[in-house]
């Protein structure tokens, strides 16, 4: 049965309005030991856009499921051609001032680690170290018969090389990195096996329905119990992955604040919830702080 991902959620009016002050967050992050836990949302302004934000791409896109993909070889060239299109754009993406003010709260020692719930690469891009990579990463490509891992980027000359002269014009690019096609754009795609075994190839995420590694799981729940407070940035805690942190942060009394524009599942168990663009929040409090907001690519 295919499953359809968590579309939407009914926030609760009783909820106070979000604050347009970033100063709470500057007050936490000025102690040190806050644990970053990052969306979609903080890398829209990077042209990635989000699911669940305004024209987020859940309304009009639903995801591969790892059932799916697994079990069609129809699916799977579906997949591979419309994430073969996408990298070409999703690979080129830079780092914004968010991830940059991230970066900059993380080597003046303000934080006790980064989980991101994204799979773009861009807090690393930015300079972020120590990244835990909640839902993997689309730079990686694993062969689920004899678990080899190999770089994206080899994978993307391959299919290049398969598929000569394959340049649909995309309708739009999704969160999780392909590109919307139809049945007729996505042709007769050919996909390519595993190099060493011939196994099936998928890139290193976690599709919906599929499970977050247990170990990995297990290391942010030590990161949230270890932490002196979580900041949330640009999810909107729809689905479980992120909110059970949020919730196990908040039943140990660990403050929990967000940033974010709209309302998320988790404002119940927070402090506060700035709704500011992320850049010009993260911005500001670097300023506030005192800290220069570096572009690696410059630097």
């Amino acid at each position: 049965m295919r499953m359809r991902p968590t579309l939407s959620w009914t926030p609760d009016a009783s909820l106070p309005p979000g604050t347009t002050d970033p100063g709470p967050v500057a007050d936490a992050l000025s102690t040190g030991g806050v644990l970053v836990l990052s969306g979609a949302g903080l890398s829209t302004e990077s042209g990635i856009p989000d699911y669940r934000g305004e024209g987020g791409s859940l309304s009009r896109h639903t995801p591969m499921t790892y059932q799916d993909f697994t079990s069609s070889a129809g699916a799977r060239r579906r997949y591979w051609a419309r994430s073969h299109l996408g990298w070409r754009t999703f690979g080129r993406a830079r780092p914004n001032a968010g991830h940059r003010a991230v970066a900059a709260f993380g080597r003046h020692g303000l934080l006790s680690g980064v989980i991101t719930q994204n799979v773009d690469g861009l807090h690393q891009a930015a300079g972020s170290d120590a990244v835990v990579e909640l839902h993997g990463s689309l730079d990686r490509v694993v062969c689920l018969s004899c678990g080899d891992f190999s770089p994206r980027r080899e994978l993307a000359r391959r299919l290049e090389e398969a598929n000569a002269g394959f340049a649909p014009v995309a309708a739009a690019l999704n969160p999780d990195g392909d590109a919307d096609l139809t049945d007729e754009q996505v042709g007769d795609f050919h996909v390519v096996p595993c190099t060493v075994c011939g196994g099936v190839l998928k890139p290193d995420v976690v599709f919906f329905g599929e499970a977050v590694p247990p170990q990995r799981v297990a290391h942010c729940r030590t990161l949230v119990g270890e932490a002196t407070s979580l900041l949330v940035l640009g999810s909107s805690l729809t689905v479980m992955s992120g909110l059970r942190f949020v919730r196990q942060a908040a039943q140990a009394g660990t403050p929990v604040l967000i940033v974010n524009r709209d309302p998320t599942r988790g404002d119940q168990h927070a402090v506060t919830r700035v709704a500011l663009p992320l850049g010009t929040a993260l911005t500001t409090v670097a300023e506030h702080l005192g800290l220069p907001v570096e572009d690696p690519a410059t630097a």
